[in-house]
């Protein structure tokens, strides 16, 4: 049986317990950026998800976006209700996912208030996310993606 580093036995465990349809796999090639992850996986840039942290008014954000995307501050700023969201340093990432940058899983998070995902990630049939660590993906449905991290579709990019 193969061992995983820690953030990747967090992010499969919460996978068991929830009975997710996912997978976890992992690469010999880090994955740290979505242009990594997509040559890694075999897919296409929009079926990776970029999992950003942002200060929202305080309060910790995750929007889930397109590899190929980047998130709008102004629709997220009326999404979320917050006056002035600010991308999150690595630091203040880590602190509040438990997980490297470039390795954020979106669960288990439970320092992170709301987690907003793009509406457009729910045109794919398989969809690919962190797992904690830079030679670990998951991939599952988009249904599962939102029903696992909790998550709220809205239109986040700009």
């Amino acid at each position: 049986m193969t061992t995983w580093p820690e953030p990747v036995e967090r992010v499969a465990a919460y996978l068991r317990g929830a009975g997710a349809e996912a997978r976890i796999e992992e690469f010999e090639t880090p994955t740290p950026t979505a242009e990594d992850a997509a040559r890694a996986a075999g897919c296409g840039l929009a079926q990776i998800v970029k999992s950003l942290v942002f200060d929202c008014d305080g309060k910790a954000i995750l929007v889930l976006v397109p590899g190929d995307k980047r998130a709008s501050t102004r629709k997220l700023r009326d999404a979320a209700g917050c006056r002035k969201p600010r991308i999150a340093d690595a630091e203040y990432v880590e602190r509040v996912t438990g997980f490297e940058p470039g390795a954020v899983a979106p669960f288990p998070l439970t320092r992170v208030s709301r987690v907003l995902v793009d509406r457009s990630l729910m045109l794919h049939e398989t969809v690919w996310v962190g797992a904690g660590s830079h030679n670990h993906l998951a991939s599952l449905a988009p249904s599962e993606l939102v029903r696992l991290a909790r998550a709220d579709p809205v239109d986040a990019v700009g």
